[in-house]
């Protein structure tokens, strides 16, 4: 186990990857404070995690206000005791991002609102760096500890029509790096993961939303891998599990000299290809049928 004796606060942990990784960091051994901005779903998550034979609480808390995210990692601390790792993974994505998965309609750039701005900003950028500000008493305190962040693939490569969205990811990354050398001193590393597949739905879902507990790839039908985009082939589709592993790994002390790192996850050759597309798109050819 991985985690034992380890105190997690975990921010949109109500859903998605924050659920599910609430759940494997539990079974690794650590404490969960669960911290979402819905309380059904904030309690949903310390129910399984509880089911499982962990210790959670729920925290009900706007990322974007200093002063909620601030009483979070209070209340974990008294709860606990002590705070070892923060993960500021709550995120919101650009209105008409990604229209035709979300069902929604396409938003031109120029239309977007400076309300717009300031929701993804506040959640996606200004949301970490509450999140670790919060934190690092309590990590220093600790003797040390991890913060860690949910960058994105976007905050590496282009996606269509979520340019706020990716200006906030890579915001995240450039505060992974500053604060790995700001922070490092007090044996706090800082570290983000860039997921690219093996992601929830409920993301791009109103608010309210049934959680999905799968993959985009997992509740999109029966999985073909050679109809899939994605350029390695496997005989299963990206799953969340696939991104919890990954920040477990940052969580933990497996990469104990690791920070300012931004690791893509899940992005199964994805992030490795080119910008530009052949007549013949090799990642999609089928060896079993040469």
């Amino acid at each position: 186990m991985k985690l034992v004796g380890k105190v997690a606060l975990i921010t949109g942990a109500g859903s998605g990857l924050g659920r599910q990784s609430s759940q494997l960091f539990s079974s690794e051994g650590a404490k969960i404070a669960v911290v979402d901005i819905d309380p059904e779903r904030a309690a949903g998550t310390v129910e399984l995690v509880k089911e499982q034979g962990g210790e959670a609480i729920a925290i009900t808390a706007d990322v974007s206000q200093r002063d909620q995210i601030g009483a979070a990692v209070d209340e974990t601390v008294k709860t606990f005791g002590k705070l070892d790792i923060a993960w500021a993974n709550a995120g919101v994505v650009s209105r008409g991002g990604v229209p035709t998965v979300a069902g929604g309609e396409q938003v031109n750039f120029e239309d977007l609102t400076v309300e717009d701005w300031n929701n993804v900003l506040g959640v996606n950028l200004t949301g970490v760096i509450y999140t670790a500000q919060a934190a690092v008493p309590a990590l220093k305190a600790n003797g040390g500890g991890v913060i860690l962040a949910t960058s994105s693939a976007a905050s590496l490569t282009a996606y269509h029509d979520i340019a706020f969205y990716s200006a906030t990811k890579a915001g995240v990354n450039g505060m992974v790096r500053g604060l790995s050398l700001d922070l490092g001193p007090y044996g706090i590393r800082v570290n983000a993961l860039a997921p690219t597949h093996g992601m929830s739905p409920n993301f791009l879902m109103p608010a309210g939303s049934p959680v999905v507990g799968q993959s985009y790839e997992e509740v999109s039908g029966p999985w073909d891998p050679f109809v899939s985009p994605i350029p390695l082939k496997l005989n299963r589709p990206p799953s969340l599990v696939d991104n919890a592993k990954v920040a477990l790994f940052l969580a933990s002390d497996d990469s104990a000299y690791i920070s300012g790192a931004v690791l893509g996850s899940t992005d199964g050759g994805t992030l490795s290809r080119v910008g530009m597309w052949f007549e013949e798109d090799l990642n999609q050819t089928n060896p079993n049928e040469q």
